[in-house]
């Protein structure tokens, strides 16, 4: 059995793209016992990327769901699970044989858990669509950007992940949860809009009581306070600024040898265009690296914009393993992190299907059996 706070839950993943998987490596991290459901025959994926670290810690098995002797063989698997995930359009698990129903013929007891775009209904929800789509119907992309210039998409952090993959792992819990008084499994119905504008909410508390007025750009978050941004160092990088507080703008004037008693006040938005000069001369002055020094053991809240593989040589990442190497991929560790029941570091991806004669085994299948499977198309 695998080590973390999910150890003992059974998890059946049928294999998608970005916000199913993402879900799916949070339940394994933290110990869940994953199986995907792959493709008898894998094909190229859109998105095909080796090793694929959202692929970490799950097993693989190979099917052909087009058949039904390969439905027949996932259901048999979501008698064995607590949970099922999918992240297909509405309608396409249910053709397929697997929509909630059908699983929950089989195993009443089934958290399903199911992530889309827009949602299960609506007059979008068959309709296509991809996580800047979805954010921007949610009201999460317009406030991206800078002033005067179009909305910037955030990679695909937002919908895929933060308001999809991430919101169905939570609702996956709540459900599993609430199956403890139930014992009854239920439907999750995670979409990337209502996860978008989800993360919206304390924009929208900003907005109505009036400290959120203007446009993309202009205000205290979004990059218009110039103690709130990025700035360009000497040698072409960038520190990020986030001194809101004054106690914590005072110890970044220090840090950038600026002469208090010249500056116009810092929550004046008025003079916040005379003040972003200010500080981006002052910060050209120093290196990324010099900057960093001189603010370390300081309040001033400045820090290295650091890229993805920068990140893990950090220091405070160093310290707290908060990136790991798997399979010779250096990736971010599973988290949060338990006292007691710690998560282990995954394993490297399976191949596709690479688990399907260990999976065959565990459900009864000998020899004869797998042979009428593979006869019948349902594996490779």
């Amino acid at each position: 059995m695998k080590s973390g706070p999910l150890a003992g839950v059974a998890v059946v993943e049928l294999a998608g793209l970005a916000p199913a998987p993402f879900a799916g490596m949070l339940l394994a991290d933290l110990g869940a016992d994953v199986l995907r459901v792959d493709r008898a025959t894998p094909g190229a994926d859109v998105l095909g990327i080796p090793d694929d670290p959202l692929g970490r810690g799950r097993r693989s098995v190979g099917v052909n769901t087009k058949t039904p002797e390969g439905v027949e063989l996932v259901l048999r698997l979501a008698e064995r699970a607590d949970v099922l995930i999918e992240g297909f359009r509405p309608g396409v698990a249910e053709r397929m044989g697997l929509g909630p129903e059908q699983v929950h013929a089989r195993n009443p007891r089934v958290v399903y858990g199911r992530v889309t775009g827009w949602g299960q209904d609506g007059p979008l929800a068959q309709s296509a669509g991809h996580d800047i789509n979805y954010i921007s119907v949610a009201g999460a992309l317009d406030p991206i950007g800078r002033a005067g210039q179009r909305p910037v998409p955030p990679l695909n952090l937002v919908g895929d992940f933060g308001g999809g993959g991430l919101l169905l792992a939570m609702g996956v819990l709540a459900a599993l949860h609430e199956r403890t008084t139930s014992g009854r499994g239920q439907v999750v119905d995670a979409s990337m809009v209502d996860g978008a504008a989800l993360l919206t909410t304390s924009l929208h508390g900003m907005h109505a009581a009036g400290v959120w007025p203007g446009e993309r750009g202009q205000n205290l978050l979004d990059g218009g306070a110039p103690f709130y941004d990025t700035y360009e160092t000497a040698d072409g990088k960038y520190v990020a600024v986030g001194a809101i507080e004054m106690r914590f703008w005072a110890a970044l004037v220090k840090v950038l040898d600026l002469a208090d008693d010249d500056l116009p006040v810092h929550v004046d938005q008025s003079q916040w265009p005379r003040l972003r000069e200010i500080v981006a001369t002052a910060v050209r002055r120093f290196t990324r690296d010099e900057l960093v020094a001189r603010a370390e053991g300081t309040d001033a809240c400045l820090t290295p914009v650091l890229s993805p593989w920068e990140a893990a040589a950090h220091p405070q990442n160093a310290a707290r393993g908060t990136f790991v190497d798997i399979g010779g991929t250096v990736q971010p560790a599973p988290a949060p992190r338990f006292d007691r029941t710690p998560a282990a570091t995954p394993e490297a991806p399976h191949e596709k299907g690479a688990d399907t004669a260990e999976v065959l085994a565990e459900l009864g299948f000998d020899a004869d059996g797998v042979a009428a499977l593979r006869k019948a198309g349902a594996i490779a």
